[in-house]
């Protein structure tokens, strides 16, 4: 009945390893999206900073342009106001370059400011320069990080799926049957639990003293009086108790 039960560990202990593998190849796609969306927040963030260095850049020489159009009007203005031949013209002349002088004036003011602005987002971008320069080599190496543990585990999982078929197939069919049922049963698939501190670790329900001793003792096939799973005491712990 020993090497029995030390089978239907060793099936728990395996069985237990697969479900774990098997949800990680299962959420691999999640994960690694979460990965990719991780890096894509950090490189959106970036592009939203060049974005508007682009933008503030494109706005100043626009406001550029317009400083040199309205110089040149100004200077027909001038050459107006120059030659103005009469009271009236020399008027519109002082209008049109008071009004010129006012619109550059403003204009070489927002340039100033824009310059300003461009200046702040530059300064942003050199601070960030390091994360700019590796984002694409850290996301290809945490990718291919993932990718490497990823195909380790796969790999594990199929040593694990043929052990299990391999200790399965020892098991008298009854008990097997047994197995299968308690595990299926159960929402964390533990069919067979240890008894830590008195109890089974699975329910958490505290073991009458004999019931103690019969588990230690491993001649037979004892299971909990609260979940029905087959118990054992790890061989740590009772060799523990007896030395």
């Amino acid at each position: 009945m020993r090497a029995e039960l030390e089978k239907l560990i060793d099936l728990q202990i395996t069985d237990t390893n697969l479900r774990r593998l098997k949800k990680a190849i299962e959420t691999a796609p999640e994960r690694r999206a979460t990965i990719e969306q991780e890096f894509e927040q950090h490189a959106f963030s970036i592009r939203e900073i060049q974005n508007r260095r682009d933008t503030y850049t494109a706005e100043r020489a626009d406001f550029e342009k317009q400083i040199a159009e309205n110089k040149t009007y100004l200077e027909r203005a001038d050459r107006n106001l120059k030659h103005a031949q009469n009271s009236k013209e020399y008027e519109t002349a002082i209008r049109e370059t008071g009004a010129l002088q006012k619109q550059v004036s403003d204009l070489e003011t927002k340039d100033l400011e824009k310059m300003a602005e461009i200046e702040e987002v530059e300064k942003e971008l050199a601070e960030r320069a390091d994360e700019i320069n590796s984002l694409d080599k850290n996301r290809a190496e945490a990718l291919a990080a993932f990718d490497k543990e990823l195909k380790g585990q796969q790999a594990e999982f199929d040593v694990e799926s043929k052990k299990r078929e391999t200790v399965f197939a020892t098991l008298p069919a009854q008990m097997a049957g047994v197995y299968n049922r308690l595990a299926q049963r159960s929402r964390d698939g533990i069919a067979v639990a240890a008894v830590l501190k008195g109890a089974c670790s699975a329910c958490f329900m505290s073991l009458r003293p004999q019931m103690q001793v019969n588990v230690r003792k491993g001649d037979e096939i004892i299971t909990c009086e609260s979940c029905s799973r087959i118990l054992y005491i790890p061989v740590e712990k009772s060799a523990r108790q007896e030395g």
